[in-house]
Formats: C-alpha cells, structure tokens, sequence
C-alpha cells in the first residue's frame, strides 16, 4: 500500500511502526454547531483510509478527539470564543452545546457511512496531561512563561516548518487563538500552551494550574490525547490541509520536543471542499449540512459518492448539478446491482482476484475513483451474479456505498413506481422525471410536455400528485 505523505511530499510505501498494526489519528470537530459538508469531505476520506488499512489486512486503532473548549476555535471577525457564542444562540450551556453538536456530529457520519473511531476522547478529560507536558517542556527549557501565559518558544527548533513552503513573513501570526498579535511573545510564531489571561473575559471553562486558573491552548490538545491513547510513536496523523500550518507544525514542535524522538511517520491531509466562490465554510452563503441535503431530497450517500469520484488531495467543487449527476449514477448503479440474478454458486477464486485488483488499485495513494472503476468492470465481467455481489460487497467494506442494499429489488428505490420492477426501466423513467421537473423549473413547459409524451410513447404514464410524480405502465 502507497500514501502520500504530506511531510515529504512524496507517494511512499505505507511501513507501520509495528508489522500489522497501525496507530492512526483523526482531527476531530469543534463541536459548537453542525459540521458543514466541506467539514466532512476531510472525515469520509479519513473513513475510506482506515477501511482500506483493514481490507489490506491490518489491525487499526484509531483515535479522534472532540474539541469542546472554547478558546481553541476563536471568531475571526469578532475575536468571540464560539462555543459560548453557540451557548448564548441556543440558551444553554457550554457543555450541553458540546454534548448536543457531538451528538450531531456522529449522527450525520452515520448517514454517511463514516465509522466511529475506536477511541473519542473530548479535551476536557484530559486537562491532567495537557498540565503534564507543559511542565515537561518547561523543564526542558522549550517553554516560557510571559503576561501570565506560557508560550512554546518555536526559536528553540533547528526546523519549526517542517511541512516547508512557508514563508514567515506570509504566515499567519500564531496559530487561531490569536485574533490580534500577541505581544508577549518573544518570536512571531510561538504558540500559547496554555492561558491564565487572554482576550476572552468571559471563557466559560476554567482549571486550576501551577501557572493559575485557566485553560489549555489548542495545538496541545491533539498531541496529548494521541500519546494518551497511542503511545509515543504514530503511523499516521489525518486532518484537513488548513491543519497543516498551524495546527500540525506545532503539534510536530511541541510533541518531538517533549518526547525527544519523531512522534508521526506520514501525515494524510484531505484537500478543501470548494462552492463557486472559493472554500466552503460556516460563515459563507447557504450552510450545507448533511440535513439541508436531506431536506433537498439527496440521500447522503449520493454526498459521499460525490466525494469519492475525486482524489483527496485535489480541491473539489461543490454545486448542485454536479449532485443531481451524481444522484443519477448512485441511483442507476445501485438498480443495476439489485437486477444481478442471486443464484448460482459464488466463485471463491475470482472474488480473490477482483479483491487484489482493488487492494491494488485504491492502495495506490487512496485512489477511490478507480475503485469506483473496478466496481463496473466487476458488472461488466463474465462472472455470474452471484459472484459479481460478493466482490462488490467485498469492495463495499471501502466505499461504503450501500452498493448492495436492497437486493429485492428497484421497488425500493422509488416508492412511487406502480406495478414496475425492471430497474433499468425505472433508472430511465427517473432520469426524463428529472429532465421535465428541470424544464418546469426553467417554465419550459413545451419541453416539459414533450417528455411526458415521449414516456407515454414507451408505454409510460406520468401522474403529477402532491406526494410526487407516480409513474406506471399504460393499459
């Protein structure tokens, strides 16, 4: 198996620490509100990898964390600790907001096929070992305390960008919880460990500490609960590319100098979801939840297919024609492997090839869009159907796709098809449903009329109902 690691920025071959087991870590949401699409991108493909690391045979143990102190994810625009802004929006604590957007947050990954990790450890149960490896870094002279806070001194470090093309005077100053320059520090890129004063007067969440009563910068967290869980040493460390700087050049900084060796050997960083406009977020346009998706009539695997198609490390754009297209592949893919004829023996031999062909495929850097591929030329091989449904199930265990769900038959996928079961038929009808609800749309009722006749031509009949377009065959 080959990953690209973004610290050498090369494909590499994956070698675990261990042979046959791979420690992996996952960064988790801030949970302060929903989670948006572009959020989610990052979380599928960090999905599709852990799978792909079992289906290649190893044994994973994969650890997410839950940001639930507010300070560590700061409004840009108005320097208000979030997760007391979500509080006050909602009227509630600080930590029924944390609870209720945790609970939402895996609510969604479940709709979207998104495994939970093996381990969830939310911040604030680790404010022991947060103090512990600011004590150890103090010791070691790679921290200092100024105006109250203690700061990690990034001069201390023969190489501080580690992921490289950075330039400092470009950069960003400090890291998110610095909405204005920090004048306490004594070089532009040290990063707060943790704060006993800061901008936020009324930071909802406080503890005790030698340094006072406070609580911890953001870049500690991650850091501590991986070594909590995984020990000193990592095969690979996820997060969306934003992560990279900061957040991941100091969790590298702050983790290797207290554990005086390298603490993570590859880094997998999943590229921006894109509108239009530029990268998607909370704060621009429509907020695009898994639910507003629902609302608009797409199952969320039509989302997570989407992703799929593309490769992670490019920026992939989002618009609504480009999931309407992709409703239409899940929907008429999905049709084709419900028609496959169940019977018959299952080729044990070939589902063992088709299963090294994928291995092979997808292993190359995560390359889902040739998984994708190999799912067709399965459909389209001379196997029977009963062994084309093992390998796709078998495929299924990464992609996570569903493909093989409601093998009854097409009846399932459209509740308003009366008295019709072939599934390449429905996925026909569907598609002219769709091309006349889009001409209505445009008033182009002409074109709209003339879809309806060309179905009824084939022995189709349209009925507009307030339920939705029921179609059947004429008499």
């Amino acid at each position: 198996m080959k990953i690209y690691n973004s610290l050498t920025k090369k494909v590499e071959e994956f070698v675990p620490n261990e042979p046959g087991r791979v420690n992996m870590y996952t960064c988790g949401p801030t949970v302060y509100h929903y989670a948006h699409i572009g959020n989610l991108r990052s979380y599928i493909m960090e999905d599709v990898l852990e799978k792909l690391l079992r289906y290649s045979g190893y044994d994973v143990k994969r650890v997410m964390n839950i940001t639930d102190v507010g300070h560590l994810s700061s409004d840009a625009d108005t320097g208000e600790d979030k997760m007391l802004k979500g509080a006050k929006r909602e009227h509630k604590t600080v930590m029924e907001i944390a609870k209720f957007y945790t609970d939402a947050f895996f609510a969604d990954c479940a709709k979207l096929n998104i495994k939970t990790p093996d381990v969830v450890e939310p911040a604030t149960n680790c404010i022991s070992e947060f103090i512990h490896m600011i004590e150890v870094l103090l010791d070691k002279g790679y921290a200092y305390k100024a105006g109250d806070n203690v700061y990690f001194d990034t001069s201390k470090l023969d190489n501080y960008y580690v992921f490289g093309n950075q330039n400092e005077d470009e950069l960003v100053i400090g890291a998110r919880e610095d909405v204005t320059e920090d004048t306490n520090k004594r070089n532009k890129n040290d990063f707060v460990l943790w704060f006993t004063k800061s901008k936020f007067e009324d930071q909802a969440l406080k503890w005790d500490s030698p340094w006072g009563t406070g609580y911890p910068g953001w870049h500690i967290e991650c850091s501590c609960i991986s070594m909590k869980h995984l020990g000193e040493y990592m095969d690979i460390h996820c997060g969306g590319v934003d992560n990279m700087f900061p957040h991941h050049t100091n969790e590298i900084a702050q983790s290797e100098s207290y554990l005086g060796h390298k603490w993570c050997n590859y880094w997998f960083h999943v590229h921006h979801l894109n509108d239009e406009t530029g990268k998607m977020s909370k704060s621009k346009g429509e907020f695009l939840t898994v639910s507003l998706l629902e609302e608009k009539g797409y199952d969320p695997l039509v989302y997570r297919l989407f992703t799929l198609q593309s490769h992670y490390r490019k920026p992939l754009v989002f618009t609504y024609d480009a999931l309407d297209q992709t409703a239409k592949t899940y929907k008429k893919l999905r049709n084709r492997i419900s028609s496959l004829d169940a019977g018959g023996n299952v080729d044990e031999s070939a589902v063992r090839e088709w299963h090294d062909k994928f291995a092979e495929a997808v292993g190359n850097d995560v390359n889902t869009a040739m998984g994708l591929t190999l799912v067709y030329d399965v459909l389209k091989s001379d196997q029977n159907g009963a062994t084309k449904r093992a390998v796709i199930d078998d495929y299924d265990r990464v992609l996570g796709l569903d493909l093989t769900k409601g093998s009854a038959g097409a009846q399932e996928f459209n509740a308003n098809a009366d008295g019709i079961d072939d599934p390449e038929l429905i996925a026909h009808i569907e598609e002219k449903i769709a091309e006349r609800a889009a001409a209505k749309k445009e008033k182009n009722f002409e074109l709209a009329d003339e879809i309806r006749s060309q179905l009824l031509s084939e022995g189709i009949v349209l009925e507009d109902t307030r339920q939705g377009v029921i179609f059947r065959r004429s008499n």
